[in-house]
This record gives structure tokens, sequence and C-alpha cells, in this order.
């Protein structure tokens, strides 16, 4: 279909191989126009010819130099690297790995988790053996409760502890050492508090440890020579006792001598470390006082004792046996309290190693002339010949002082730790 003209898209034959039509007729053939006027020329010049300017002003050179030269810095700093690693992956050793994917941003519905969240697995106890191989390595450890001891790294408890503790053939035997555990893990636990085992040790110095391990052992090595050379039978027995005697008389003196050390130290002490040591005297203070008590309440409790077992013979013998109990009780928790707490307090100094690094080794020289007055007052000169006698009765204690003042230089060489202002 077409308005005034062959439809353009339309066959120009008709379908099934027809002729084509033949061509419109719109009239006849009107050629174009050849000349509609005179010829105009286009203008050629329309003005003056006006050259365009050459120079508008007088004429201005650039600037050689319009400064002095100032090179650029050579080295501004030291070089610093760049951050191998600014980004919360850990390095790889393939620096071009792919990373992991980024989560989509703007996502309330589904949280992304590239990985699953990490939940550590609980491992299963471990079975340690035996309960005799657990009570073989109490030694030097925090020991376990009882509920842990007698597991021995088992679940639950084994049917043959519960036998043996539950065999009444043993209840003499097996509940008070269970109570006794109980009674010494307690007093151990508040003495180790109180008096830490290496709290004499505030700077670890291996070759000061080395240096008095191979002091003692030569001075005990030197007790034993000379009582093999020049004792008798009875200088052994005698030698014994002077041990004893040491160890009974080490706590109250060295309660009665460190606060004199103590205060010499603070007199001579500059400002700055007097105000450091205050508070910490104090605490070795109340530390000192638990022991006291705790030696002071021990012959309480056994006076409490003596004076129940008098009253057996009244007619109300139950009011007796619950104060017997009532002191046995508290009595053996102390001395398993004094038989954990003596050897640290006696090797810090009752803690004076924190209030001053010195004070252990000031304490030491201090105590040990102290013994040798002692010694000599109660046993008299050791036995041989009175050279041999000097020399073993100064000789231990001038060593021991040469060793602590030794001691006092390395820590003011190697720490810093100043004794006068």
């Amino acid at each position: 279909m077409s308005f005034g003209g062959p439809n353009p898209y339309q066959p120009h034959w008709p379908p099934n191989g027809g002729p084509p039509p033949p061509p419109p007729n719109t009239g006849p053939y009107v050629p174009p126009p050849t000349n509609t006027g005179p010829y105009v020329p286009p203008p050629t010049n329309t003005g003056p010819y006006v050259p365009p300017p050459t120079n508008t002003g007088p004429y201005v050179p650039p600037p050689t130099n319009p400064g002095p030269y100032v090179p650029p810095p050579t080295n501004p700093g030291p070089y610093v690297p760049p951050p191998t690693n600014t980004g919360p992956y850990p390095p790889t050793g393939n620096p071009y790995a792919p990373q992991p994917p980024y989560p989509p941003p703007n996502n309330p519905y589904h949280p992304y988790h590239p990985y699953p969240p990490y939940s550590p697995q609980p491992y299963p106890p471990q079975r340690n053996g035996s309960l005799w191989s657990q009570i073989r390595g109490l030694r030097g450890a925090e020991w376990p409760p009882l509920r842990e001891l007698l597991r021995a790294g088992r679940p639950r408890i084994h049917g043959c502890v519960w036998a043996l503790v539950l065999f009444p053939c043993t209840w003499f035997v097996i509940p008070p050492l269970l109570l006794c555990y109980s009674f010494a893990r307690s007093a151990r636990l508040r003495a180790h508090r109180l008096f830490p085992v290496n709290g004499h040790r505030r700077f670890d110095d291996p070759q000061v440890w080395r240096v008095q391990k191979a002091r003692a052992w030569t001075a005990a090595v030197m007790s034993v020579l000379l009582l093999l050379v020049y004792g008798k039978p009875e200088d052994f027995g005698e030698a014994q006792q002077q041990y004893m005697l040491r160890l009974a008389v080490t706590p109250p003196l060295l309660l009665v001598s460190a606060p004199v050390v103590i205060a010499v130290l603070f007199r001579v002490a500059s400002a700055a470390a007097r105000a450091e040591m205050r508070s910490r005297v104090r605490a070795a203070g109340r530390s000192a006082l638990w022991y006291v008590g705790a030696v002071t309440a021990v012959p309480l409790c056994l006076v409490g004792l003596t004076l129940a077992d008098q009253e057996t013979g009244t007619p109300d013998p139950w009011y007796s046996t619950v104060v017997t109990w009532a002191l046995a009780l508290p009595m053996v928790w102390l001395l398993f309290f004094l038989g954990f707490a003596t050897g640290p307090a006696i090797r810090s100094g009752f803690n004076a190693a924190d209030v001053h690094a010195a004070l252990p080794a000031l304490l030491t020289g201090v105590l040990v002339w102290e013994f040798a007055a002692i010694s000599l007052a109660a046993g008299g000169t050791p036995p041989g010949p009175p050279l041999i006698q000097v020399l073993a009765l100064l000789g231990g204690p001038a060593s021991v002082t040469a060793v602590a003042w030794w001691e006092i230089g390395r820590l003011r060489d190697r720490y810093g730790v100043r004794l006068r202002a």
C-alpha cells in the first residue's frame, strides 16, 4: 500500500515470475535551471590590509636565575623500610597468593562467614599413670585437689580407690592421710603465696647462684674433713646439736636482725628510694606477722590440748573431746604452714628482697657472724690446732661475707642497685 507513489518495500515485478510493471508517468521532463541571474563573484578585499601586531610592548626576557640554587636533600633521614604486612592477613610464603574474599557490604540478612569460627576442642584428660606416679610428681609443682589426685588422670575415681577408702581395715590410715593432704595443700598454697619459693631472687643471676652453691658445698666438705681428721667421737654429736640449734635459732634471729638492717639501709638511701621502700616494708611486715602468729599459736594450741586432756575425768567428757578436735585441727594446719613457709621465709629474709634487692645479701652477711658468735658461745672452738681453730671459726663467715659483697657489687654494676644516695 502506498500514498502518492510506488511502495519501495514491494518488489519491482509482480510475484510468481510475472513481467515487471511499467515505470510511473508523472509528466514531461523539466531540466534544472542553468542560470538564474548575473554572476556575482565573492568579495576579494573588504578593506585595507591590517597586519597583526608584532610587538605590543618592550621586550622582557625570562628570568635566568630567580634565586640562589638550593640542591635537593640527598638524605632526608634514616631509611624506613615499608611495612611488610599492613593488613589483617598474616604473611604467607607466596606474596601473590589470592587473598581471602572480603565480606559483601550491607547484607543484614545473611552474615558472611568465609571460614567457620574457631572453637578450641577440649582435650581428653591425660592419664599420668598410677596414683603413686601422681604422688611422686607433687614435688616442685602445684598440688592438685584431692579429687583430681584420686582420679589419677581418669574421668572418674577408680573402683579400686573407692574400695581402699571404704574398706574398714584402712579407716585408721586412709581417711587421716586424705585429711592431712587437704590440710597440707591448703597450708602450702598460703605459705607460698606469702613467701614465694623464688622470692629471694629479685634478679635471676645464674652466676651468683653457682658461686653460692659452690661456697656452701666447700664449707660442708671442709667441716666433714675437719671432724674426720681432728674430731673426737663426742664432736660428731656436738656438731649435730649445733646444726639443730642453728635451725631453731634462725627464724627468731632473722626476725630481730632484719628490722635493724632495714632501718640502717633506709637511713642511708635516697629520698626517692625511701618512698618506694616504705610501702614494700609494710607488705614484708605483714608476711612476717603471719609467720610470728603461726609460731605463737602452736604452743598455745599445745597448752589448750594439755588442759583438755586434764578434763577427761569430769562427768561431761564430750566437752573435752570437742575442744581437743577444735585445737588439734588448727594446730595440724599451722604445723604444715610452718613447714612450707620456713625455708622460703629464711631464704628471702621474710620478703626482704621485695624491699630492696641487696637486702638478702646484707642479711646473710650479718646473720653468718651472729651464728659464729652463737656457735662459739654454745659449743666452743672447733677441734684441731689453734691455727685450724681460728681458720675454721673465721673462714666460714669471712667467705660468706665476701660472696655477699661480691653479689652486691654485681647488682650495682649489672642492674644499677645502689645502697646509698
